[in-house]
């Protein structure tokens, strides 16, 4: 038979298809013979073509891998005996490879210690003098070890001292890149007995590598990964020799005369480092040495008659060449900005920042406004409070530079600065805007790069405008409306059709004149199916999601039936992931204006996402094939063979996870299934009761999806399934059935554990503040019955708890340096704030004794926060919670008993806070006051003196409107809680004399609650004050800043002075403009 096999083997690499085949249907015949493994193994061994050997190998791996229980004993015995006299004598590459591999497969079902000889191998082979030797064990030391690291356990501490010994081996680079990969496999497994020895193997593994990167640039780049590897399952390893590893990676990165992918890794390295341990480099004094090493690579200048990557015309503006070291130098600045401390980075960083932009070299200066473009980000409250002219007055000079170069890079740091230092940035409004709008009148003559750039800055910076951008609007949309109509160019109609949107986020429905037009457009660009339109349409179709939200209900809902149908013809005619990702956010964009137009359509609607979320589209394993030895054509032989291979085994097409070398997913898959998780929560919560029959599927696909490896799709299935909680709660709510009562609570004592688990173990820190917001919004919606479990509680204190104490996961797990908890990254600081968010949320959903003893854990850590050492946002932040708390505890039950007892230690706080140099603190303290006036009740009452002392100091000097405004609220709810100890002689006319407010709308209520009750207690005194409250009522009745319920009660006020004091009434009215008096005198008829 073996020679009939070899026969057969070699038919396969004919260049014929028919031939091959024949070949295919007789190896098939040939795998029901039960001689075929001996057969198999007598080619592997003995075949003169090495082609024919390989085949061999790789069929039978293919048959151990998945029938090992098949093969005879007797078989299995042999095999393993011939496979390793087989390896010994191989002299060909290829083939050893394949051997090795098969090797590895075998060990996964044999453990190591039940086939000796394969040990006794590795030992000879591994340590014997000849290098080749050395090498060849080495490879399938790496293969068996890749294949299963965890059954070598026992033989770590020996494998370590081998693998010190081999770094030592620097003339043979190939034995040293496997004993690196080798490492690198066992790391994740490795345990404290081992730790001695793998910190004491780092600086051999340094010095290794800078030897590897002389002999092969690719291998050293491979064996690089050790490092992400050692940060990532066992840091402390590494501490130690951070500073070295530092400056071997800074040295890479450096290197001008090595390849563009060594050097990306090596400053790859720098950014994870940072991101897992900036306090560590922080204290190594580690930042000044990288700012040192990476400032050159920022500045490079691009080889002469060459542009940086960025800046080259045919350029698509979408950033996604982010394979260069110039890229990754800024990447290492941003991250730093995300995780470290503003004031300590600024003092290091600013120093060649400045010196980057006081040059004349372009390159320098685009160095530095690069600089600042990624700080905007991570350090946004820094910049905004103490920097923010003066960086603006840089980027506006810059705008003007007479090169090219120098204006766009001054274009992208405005675009970053647009979209995060909000709202302070708006203010410039008057100084930018001309700026802008001059770089779109030259839209036609520009380079297309350039003008991507300009639109970017242009688009952020719109977007958060709101009705200030109404003096700018007929030139905006003249020109964008001119762009999309006589322009030829796809690429600036897109830019434009993206333009409308942001102009649309912030008009909203003043956009409404020039709504027919864009609409025209939009939908000829929809309909259309040629290939070249398809950026065009993704655009157009994410720029209707935006409309739909904006520009009013009643404006879009007569189209939104056509919108849905446009998405859905489409999807229907296109296959392409970008285009229906766009459609998943128009349906669910329409499902907030009108609902009932997407019920007849859930069907198709959700076959269509829930197929995106379970679909391996886009995700390619990367099989475990011949790194080092690749003859040219063994890619195809090899695939090749398994795929024969696999036909005839009937072998399921899955890989096993062993034979992986990693995973690597195309962004508008990965894109696809995050928009699909947040359109169908959207969906279900927009659409409530219609969306019930798919709930249960939708809830399946979602929760796969809890740990996919890409962190925005974890984001967003965590999002989802927050929302069909909260989608569960009103279905209940309108339909009180025991049915889906009993379905809401299930899906809560699913939900809630996996947000818990999240928020403790999750490595990244946008996806834990994602399920912190999430987790905020389902116990705001649903709840007491969030906590119907009786566990929950417990829980949900307990982990917010754990946030504010910094020892979850992706806070660096509690961090190892405690000094200095004063100074952290904003991003830290923001994570704790969305934990701090949920506790006046537990607060007001839960009976206030129940809560107690957890809310006396917990204060301190946010009272901790209000020192004055700490920044305004955590002040802020803190003081903002307290209030927040007392105010829950107004309205639930034991909430006065539980507020009294916590005033002596909130009291000195809170009136610390009032004298805060920072308004938004004192806005927050006194706000708090009020809260705790009017939670307390009366036990509160003997410290209603020194409030008032404090309140009215603060009147006579506070020129802020909102502290303001929150001052006569406050007063406001010590009257309502006490009326009987307050002076309300002296207090009213000082309250009454600060109306209309001025911007917090929402103590309108407070205030004007109040008057109505004084009205009834004591009339006279507020007959006294008719004229100021009659004077202020046209700023509340008919704003639309002012809800409801305020403007009722207004109302009633305004009717019952003209009913039953006409005289005083039209007095107070006649000295108002007649508009006014109209206005008041609508609201009394009507009312």
């Amino acid at each position: 038979m073996t020679e009939e096999l070899e026969h057969i083997l070699s038919q396969l690499t004919q260049p014929d298809n028919a031939v091959i085949q024949q070949a295919t249907a007789q190896l098939k015949q040939a795998f029901k013979n039960p001689g075929i493994i001996p057969a198999l193994c007598a080619v592997m061994s003995g075949s003169q073509t090495p082609q024919n050997r390989q085949s061999a190998a790789v069929m039978l791996r293919l048959r151990v891998k998945k029938h090992w229980k098949k093969i005879s004993p007797n078989d299995r015995e042999s095999l393993k005996v011939v496979v390793l006299q087989a390896f010994m004598q191989e002299t060909e590459h290829t083939v050893q490879h394949s051997l090795s591999q098969l090797c590895a497969v075998m060990v996964k079902h044999e453990t190591p210690d039940s086939w000796p000889a394969l040990l006794q191998l590795l030992n000879q082979s591994t340590k014997s003098s000849n290098p080749n030797d050395r090498q060849i064990g080495l490879l399938l030391l790496n293969k068996v070890i890749e294949s299963n690291p965890e059954p070598f356990k026992p033989h770590y501490c020996q494998l370590l001292q081998l693998f010190s010994t081999v770094l030592q081996d620097h003339n043979n680079p190939t034995a040293v890149y496997y004993c690196i990969l080798s490492l690198t496999a066992i790391t994740a497994y490795t345990g404290t007995e081992e730790m001695s020895q793998m910190r004491s193997i780092i600086p051999s593994v340094i010095v290794a590598l800078k030897h590897l990167i002389k002999a092969d640039q690719d291998k050293a780049s491979e064996a690089m990964e050790v490092f992400n590897e050692l940060m990532e399952s066992e840091v402390s390893i590494i501490v130690p020799h951070m500073a070295d590893m530092v400056h071997f990676c800074l040295e890479a990165g450096g290197d001008v005369t090595l390849n563009d992918s060594l050097r990306v890794k090596a400053l790859s390295c720098i950014i994870f480092l940072i991101k897992l341990k900036s306090k560590t480099v922080m204290k190594q004094k580690l930042l000044n040495p990288i700012l040192q090493a990476i400032f050159p690579v920022l500045v490079a200048a691009p080889p002469p008659g060459e542009q940086d990557p960025d800046d080259e015309e045919d350029e698509s503006g979408d950033g996604t060449d982010n394979e260069n070291p110039k890229h990754c130098a800024a990447q290492i600045i941003d991250t730093m900005a995300l995780h470290m401390p503003p004031e300590k980075l600024f003092q290091q960083l600013m120093p060649f920042t400045h010196a980057c932009l006081a040059s004349d070299n372009p390159y320098q200066k685009k160095g530095g406004l690069l600089c600042l473009a990624v700080l905007a980000e991570g350090c946004a409250d820094y910049i905004r409070t103490k920097m923010l002219s003066s960086v603006l007055q840089t980027v506006c000079q810059s705008l003007s530079d007479s090169n090219q170069v120098v204006r766009s890079a001054s274009l992208f740091a405005l675009g970053q600065f647009s979209e995060h230092l909000q709202p302070e940035v708006s203010k410039y409004c008057a100084e930018l805007m001309p700026l802008l709008l001059g770089y779109l009148s030259s839209l036609n003559q520009a380079n297309v790069c350039h003008v991507t750039k300009a639109f970017y800055a242009l688009e952020n910076f719109m977007e958060n405008l709101g009705s200030d951008i109404e003096p700018y609007l007929p030139t905006l949309m003249e020109t964008m409306l001119s762009a999309l109509n006589n322009t030829d160019n796809l690429k600036i109609k897109e830019l434009a059709v993206s333009a409308i949107g942001a102009i649309a986020s912030a008009a909203k429905e003043l956009l409404v004149p020039y709504f027919p037009p864009v609409i025209e457009s939009l939908k000829g660009f929809l309909t259309t199916t040629t290939e070249e339109m398809r950026l065009l349409q993704t655009q157009s179709l994410d720029t209707l999601s935006v409309l739909a939200r904006t520009i009013g209900k009643d404006v879009f809902s007569p189209l939104a039936a056509e919108c849905v149908q446009l998405g859905l013809n489409l999807t229907d005619t296109i296959d392409d992931p970008d285009l229906r990702r766009c459609t998943y956010t128009l349906y669910s964009a329409v499902s907030t204006v009108s609902p009932e137009c997407l019920t007849p359509h859930l069907t198709a609607i959700t076959t269509v996402m829930l197929l995106a979320l379970k679909s391996n589209d886009g995700i390619t394993a990367h099989l475990e094939e011949d790194k080092t030895f690749v003859l040219l054509d063994e890619d195809d032989d090899d695939d090749h063979e398994e795929k024969a291979g696999d036909q005839i085994l009937e072998e399921e097409p899955e890989t096993d996870v062993h034979d992986v070398a990693g995973f690597s997913v195309e962004n508008a898959y990965i894109d696809e299934k995050e928009d699909a998780c947040e359109a169908l929560g959207e969906i279900a919560f927009s659409t409530g009761a219609a969306f019930q029959p798919f709930l249960e599927s939708s809830f399946q696909q979602v929760y796969e999806l809890r740990d996919f490896p890409h962190e925005d799709v974890r984001r967003s299935a965590f999002g989802a399934m927050g929302q069909f909680c909260r989608s569960q709660c009103l279905v209940w709510r309108d339909n009180p059935t025991e049915a889906n009562y009993q379905a809401l609570l299930k899906l809560l004592d699913v939900v809630l554990p996996c947000f818990v688990e999240a928020v403790r173990t999750e490595p990244e820190r946008q996806v834990v503040m994602g399920v912190l917001e999430t987790l905020n919004n389902v116990v705001k919606t649903c709840k007491e019955e969030v906590f119907k479990n009786p566990s929950r509680l417990k829980q949900i204190s307990h982990v917010i708890r754990d946030v504010l104490k910094k020892k979850t996961v992706c806070q660096d797990g509690g961090g190892d340096e405690a000094e200095d908890e004063d100074q952290q990254a904003e991003y830290d600081a923001m994570l704790q704030e969305f934990a701090g968010e949920g506790i006046p949320l537990v607060a007001s959903s839960v009976p206030a004794d129940s809560f107690a003893p957890f809310l006396n854990d917990l204060l301190p850590l946010i009272m901790s926060k209000a020192k004055p050492t700490c920044t305004v946002a955590d002040r802020s932040f803190s003081l903002g919670t307290i209030g927040e708390v007392l105010q829950a505890l107004v309205s639930v039950s034991g909430g006065q008993g539980v507020a009294g007892r916590l005033s002596n230690r909130l009291l000195p706080v809170l009136v610390a806070g009032v004298r805060d140099s920072d308004p938004e603190v004192r806005n927050n303290s006194v706000f708090g006051l009020g809260c705790l006036a009017q939670a307390a009740g009366s036990i509160v009452v003997s410290d209603y003196p020194m409030m008032l002392s404090v309140f009215s100091n603060m009147l006579s000097k506070e020129s802020d409107p909102r502290v303001i405004d929150n001052l006569c609220g406050a007063l406001c709810r010590m009257i309502m809680s006490n009326v009987e100890a307050i002076p309300l002689e002296q207090v009213i006319p000082a309250l009454v004399g600060n109306l209309p407010l001025k911007e917090d709308m929402e103590e309108n209520k407070t205030v004007f609650s109040c008057l109505a009750m004084l009205y009834t207690h004591s009339p006279a005194l507020v007959l006294k004050v008719m004229k100021p409250i009659v004077a202020s009522s046209p700023h509340v009745l008919g704003n639309k800043k002012v809800d409801e319920d305020s403007q009722n009660i207004l109302a009633m006020l305004m009717k019952e002075f003209a009913q039953h004091h006409s005289a005083d009434f039209q007095a107070a009215m006649t000295s108002l403009p007649q508009d006014q008096q109209a206005k008041i005198s609508a609201t009394i008829s009507g009312s």
